[in-house]
């Protein structure tokens, strides 16, 4: 889904029909200034989906000193709009969502970026996105430094456990996804044991995914495949942990966290000066 879309329906949501608060207080033509206060440290992401909420609603010029991946620290002003009063009001809460949200992904995802630098390792996000967004949040991983993992389940075979539970066996799972799936399409296979990496490696899996392992096993695991296929480490990686993880080296660790549990970003639209139009 285009931003476009996504701020559109969102002011929908917010805007069923009028703010009667701002249309019982602010004239229809009042002129107004405000500025956009980023009031912790942060990587900025959705500064463009701000942006498309005052291009949609309309009568708003932003001017912007800051970019998407831009690293600021507290107390930065971000951005000063002005304009149409009502307009700015009105779309203050759906812009500041945005912004919020998507700027705390790319600071969690940055984190775990510069933690395990000069490892090799690439952070790659998952599909724990929230239902909508997983374009602009995705878009918010690169922001922070990490790398995209399939943006839908019609991008890659990745066999998971209900999967193999499924075909009975690894192999098997393996044997029909190369036989049914588009030749052209990599094949990932999660495992939780150590026994069936050999297994999926011999049946022709492209990746293997170290799913929820301890952290021994994790070592063993890529010791197994030892570079045969590239490995990548999935479940339980926090900012605790990451770098005695990263010491193993896997080639890929993906972390659901940096989608479905960033914090927001604290920021705020203050609203400068105001005059009646004419």
């Amino acid at each position: 889904m285009d931003i476009k879309t996504i701020v559109r329906e969102a002011l929908r949501e917010d805007v069923p029909n009028i703010d009667v608060t701002t249309h019982s207080i602010i004239p229809e033509e009042m002129k107004g200034r405000a500025v956009l206060v980023v009031k912790e440290d942060c990587v900025l992401s959705g500064i463009l989906a701000f942006v498309a909420v005052f291009e949609e609603i309309g009568g708003v010029d932003i001017e912007l000193n800051v970019n998407d991946g831009d690293t600021v620290p507290a107390n930065t002003e971000a951005a000063y709009l002005k304009g149409n009063l009502r307009s700015i009001l009105i779309g203050e809460r759906t812009a500041l969502n945005l912004l919020m949200h998507l700027s705390g992904i790319a600071t969690l995802t940055k984190k775990f970026v510069d933690l395990v630098e000069g490892t090799g390792v690439k952070i790659v996000d998952t599909r724990k996105t929230t239902p909508l967004l997983r374009e602009l949040e995705k878009k918010a991983v690169r922001d922070g430094g990490g790398f995209n993992h399939r943006f839908s389940l019609s991008d890659g075979v990745l066999i998971k456990d209900n999967h193999i539970a499924v075909a009975g066996s690894v192999s098997e799972a393996i044997r029909l996804a190369k036989r049914n799936a588009h030749h052209l399409l990599k094949i990932e296979i999660e495992v939780q044991k150590l026994y069936q990496i050999e297994e999926a490696i011999e049946a022709g899996a492209d990746v293997i995914m170290l799913d929820n392992m301890e952290e021994e096993d994790i070592r063993r695991g890529i010791e197994i495949v030892r570079k045969r296929v590239p490995v990548e480490i999935s479940g339980g990686v926090n900012l605790e942990n990451i770098k005695k993880i990263a010491a193993y080296k896997p080639d890929f660790i993906s972390i659901g966290r940096i989608t479905h549990s960033a914090k927001s970003i604290d920021m705020s639209l203050e609203v400068l000066a105001s005059k009646k139009g004419k």
